[in-house]
């Protein structure tokens, strides 16, 4: 999945979207949409590591000899 396609904006979205709305109709706090707001950001910030992370060794021609 390539970084910022149409893909990764999708899945980012559906993850705000199921973050946010767990974080807050869950929530009984009074800044309940600040945390809602910070959780949902931070899943869509991970994600987006994790996938940089998978992509990058994604076409590597020379994997690492005896890696495990």
């Amino acid at each position: 999945m390539k970084l910022l396609g149409r893909n990764h904006i999708i899945i980012s979205v559906i993850t705000f979207a199921i973050l946010f709305l767990m974080n807050y109709l869950g929530n009984h706090e009074a800044d309940k949409l600040e945390r809602a707001l910070m959780t949902a950001c931070a899943g869509v910030i991970g994600l987006s590591i994790g996938l940089f992370i998978l992509n990058k060794g994604k076409d590597d021609k020379n994997p690492p000899q005896n890696f495990d």
